[in-house]
């Protein structure tokens, strides 16, 4: 198991936040610090980041309702509650996949498995997620086409990639991004405020009835099922990617004389 995929597996991040503890130096193998990326650490070897010992944990997989009022961290250096005042003691090991802010509740998803957490935020698998959002006034639906089409946002092109109105001021939106507080930035763009905002479905695991505070553990089958969403969007990405380095390969050919 190389090093990256050791670190995940521990509990210490996803795949891409291990590489960057490799690559500044933070990690060692039997006392050596290590940044090669390639290393396979072994049953004996002793593995440590920041000085501290690191074991591969049994995997856990957890979903909660996150209510409003809690940051998505570990630790607030303002002290407000966090994520992590709803759960045990013994889920210390847990990271969460993806964040909500301060003001919004819903459904996070908490684990110890680097890579659900890569296939679930990396901006390939464009894994959908999708919100209640409560408006300060009733929406106009002639506005819809602006949030289609994308806003700037630090630079970054955002786009809504559905929505439709449920009541006067409620509306469900899906992303397939994770732009910082794109939605509420998004709104605010086109002259609203959101009130209320509500996750409850990524990929397709969805909210359900669970209470605000609570957690549960995911089933075989819905790990299983998310999973499944990002193999699919990878899957058709690299088809379309071959099709596209087909095509072009066709255009730069150039017409075969026919012998007759």
């Amino acid at each position: 198991m190389r090093l990256n995929r050791f670190l995940a597996a521990a509990g210490i991040g996803s795949r891409r936040h291990c590489d960057e503890l490799i690559a500044t130096g933070r990690v060692t193998i039997n006392g050596q610090t290590c940044t090669d990326f390639s290393a396979q650490p072994g049953e004996r070897d002793h593995v440590k980041v920041n000085g501290k010992l690191v074991h591969v944990a049994p995997p856990l997989n957890i979903m909660l309702h996150k209510p409003a009022g809690f940051v998505s961290t570990r630790r607030d250096p303002r002290a407000r509650d966090t994520i992590f005042d709803l759960l045990p003691a013994k889920f210390s090991r847990l990271f969460n996949i993806g964040r909500l802010d301060a003001q919004s509740e819903g459904l996070l998803i908490l684990t110890n498995d680097g890579d659900l957490a890569q296939s679930l935020t990396h901006p390939r698998y464009k894994i959908e997620k999708e919100y209640e959002v409560i408006l300060d006034r009733p929406w106009n639906p002639e506005l819809a086409p602006k949030l289609l089409r994308g806003i700037l946002l630090d630079g970054e092109r955002a786009r809504i990639a559905r929505l439709h109105s449920v009541s006067p001021v409620r509306l469900r939106v899906v992303l397939r991004q994770g732009i910082n507080r794109q939605i509420r930035r998004m709104f605010e763009a086109i002259g609203y405020r959101v009130k209320g905002l509500i996750r409850f479905r990524i990929a397709n695991l969805r909210l359900g009835d669970l209470p605000r505070g609570h957690w549960r553990a995911l089933t075989s089958r819905e790990l299983n099922s998310l999973r499944g969403s990002s193999e699919v969007v990878a899957a058709g990405t690299d088809r379309g990617s071959q099709k596209a380095g087909h095509l072009r390969k066709r255009r730069g050919q150039r017409p075969r004389l026919q012998v007759q």
